[in-house]
């Protein structure tokens, strides 16, 4: 049996909304539950896919038993919503479903960026996306079109080029609700390492890999 404990209500609604907008972009969604742990206190990271090939991720403070544990986005919905005790069966565990997360150290941040700024950009690129539309949705070169570079003070430490925002990420702080309602001074927080970009907004970040990953050849 999983075990999962988040003693603050607020917490436990944050990742409630989490997950909810996780249900509403992929209701068969699947999210991975790691502990950790900063200074004294104890986390739980949540990660999921979303249709933009970019993970989304909300921590709040609490433990899950066992530390890595892969669960239905539904069934920990549905457990958050009606169980609100401290401590939750979030459903039965189940395959890790995303294999590769970004490291949790070595990031450098390279800027931080009006979220209204990115909400505009991402609005304006919702219009081109429906305009462009086919069968499968959007092509993957108008999602891959970069609609933000930023530099920053990090550059010798993010690989030496500057820092590329994909429309598919903006597509996904959106989606997830990352940008809206927020304040108007709200900022979203570039950062990087060699291989990967992420964008910290008030609700939650969107991370991606700068770099696609090779696969191994075996001779």
């Amino acid at each position: 049996m999983t075990a999962l404990t988040i003693p603050d209500p607020v917490d436990r609604d944050d990742l409630g909304a989490f997950t909810a907008r996780i249900v509403r972009l992929d209701q068969v969604a699947l999210v991975r539950l790691r502990a950790e742990r900063r200074g004294e206190d104890g986390y739980v990271v949540a990660w999921a896919p979303t249709p933009f090939d970019a993970l989304a991720t909300r921590s709040v403070r609490g433990g899950i038993e066992p530390a890595d544990t892969t669960v239905s986005a539904s069934a920990l919905l549905t457990a958050l919503a009606v169980d609100r005790a401290a401590t939750i069966d979030p459903g039965p565990a189940l395959p890790a479903n995303l294999a590769d997360l970004p490291p949790e150290d070595g990031w450098a941040v390279v800027e931080d960026v009006p979220a209204a700024e990115l909400d505009a950009l991402a609005e304006r690129g919702l219009a081109m996306a429906r305009e462009n539309a086919g069968p499968l949705g959007p092509p993957a070169s108008l999602m891959d079109q970069t609609v933000l570079t930023v530099e920053g003070g990090a550059h010798d430490r993010v690989g030496g080029a500057a820092v590329k925002v994909p429309l598919r990420c903006l597509f996904a702080l959106s989606g997830m609700g990352f940008l809206g309602a927020g304040a108007a001074t709200d900022t979203v927080r570039v950062s990087a390492t060699g291989s990967w970009l992420r964008l910290d907004a008030r609700f939650g970040a969107v991370v991606r890999r700068r770099v696609t990953a090779l696969p191994l050849i075996v001779p």
